[in-house]
């Protein structure tokens, strides 16, 4: 009897069967991406958010024991926002929702920051209104020219990040004396960064979309 060769035999279709739990092995490697540092950190800052707040308007918000418990949530917040962005770029763990949650929780306890203090009094509202304008305008701008490139973080921008995270810790310790004409002009400083960088961003951005549309022009 002339045996078929046991490679022809079995070997097509060893080869076209699907390794055992192929598909369910590439989804727990994506789902594991996902779970790497960086973004827990991230979602560690999104839920300090409504726990802030509450710490924050605590007591009516005027107690100074809530008031150091709210800085405590906001420092460790700021803190995160330094490390998870950095361990990200370094090994790797750059994902999508790490590019859209980390904004997001910038952002969120910022503003939550802001919101809450100008509520108490503590803080004018013309200053958060700049200050979360700036931002939600920065936004948009980006939206505008995202397809012609991306515009890089300045060194301006991360000064006007720490003066403001700086500025916005003072105020939520409620400080006293002359400690709080400390605070008023550090707030200062984060509201000059706060525009200086703002209408930086803007020229970049124009810069940016005219040699786009140039580069469009000319192809």
């Amino acid at each position: 009897m002339t045996g078929v060769p046991a490679s022809a035999a079995g070997g097509t279709g060893r080869k076209s069967a699907p390794a055992p739990g192929g598909k369910l092995g590439a989804a727990a490697v994506n789902q594991a991406s996902l779970w790497n540092i960086a973004n827990i950190l991230t979602m560690v800052r999104l839920l300090l958010v409504p726990g802030f707040v509450l710490l924050l308007l605590a007591d009516g918000g005027y107690d100074p024991a809530w008031r150091s418990l709210a800085w405590a949530a906001f420092a460790i917040a700021m803190i995160t926002d330094l490390f998870d962005g950095h361990l990200a770029r370094t090994y790797n763990l750059v994902t999508d929702f790490g590019k859209i949650a980390d904004p997001i929780a910038d952002k969120a306890i910022m503003g939550a920051a802001l919101i809450c203090l100008s509520w108490l009094g503590d803080l004018p509202w013309w200053v958060t209104g700049v200050i979360l304008g700036r931002e939600l305008g920065i936004t948009l701008l980006r939206f505008w020219v995202i397809r012609y490139g991306v515009i890089p973080a300045s060194r301006g921008g991360k000064l006007k990040t720490l003066s403001q995270g700086i500025a916005v810790g003072m105020y939520v310790l409620a400080l006293t004396g002359p400690l709080a004409s400390i605070r008023f002009w550090v707030m200062g400083v984060a509201v000059v960064l706060t525009v200086a960088t703002g209408l930086d961003y803007v020229r970049q951005a124009v810069v940016l979309r005219r040699q786009g549309r140039a580069a469009e022009s000319a192809e």
